[in-house]
């Protein structure tokens, strides 16, 4: 596994409910400003075995990026769920809803 998927993993694991992060917001704190994609195929690849809360990540535009008519309605149920305000088309207020981690700092020796 990259350092960049461990970083990714570690990131996603750690959205808190009832806020979203976006493909791109991920990929530039695991060091890949350009690796949305990456993040996708981690998503589909991952989510199950490392149990990613897989529901709280949307795209740039603060959209259910999801197209399967299913999968979108589960991830809007499961936002929903955690207080997550969600249009019926699928939209999100990153304003209201997007989490900004802290970044980390190294120890000052």
């Amino acid at each position: 596994m990259t350092e960049f998927t461990k970083r990714s993993i570690q990131i996603i694991a750690s959205i808190p409910a009832g806020t979203v992060m976006t493909y791109g917001q991920i990929a530039a704190l695991a060091g890949s400003p350009r690796g949305a994609r990456q993040i996708v195929r981690i998503l589909h690849s991952m989510s199950q075995k490392h149990k990613l809360p897989w529901h709280r990540v949307i795209n740039a535009k603060g959209k259910i990026g999801l197209q399967d008519f299913d999968s979108m309605t589960l991830q809007k149920m499961l936002l929903e769920g955690e207080g997550v305000t969600v249009s019926k088309t699928g939209d999100i207020d990153l304003e209201r809803f997007q989490h900004h981690p802290e970044p980390k700092t190294g120890s000052i020796s």
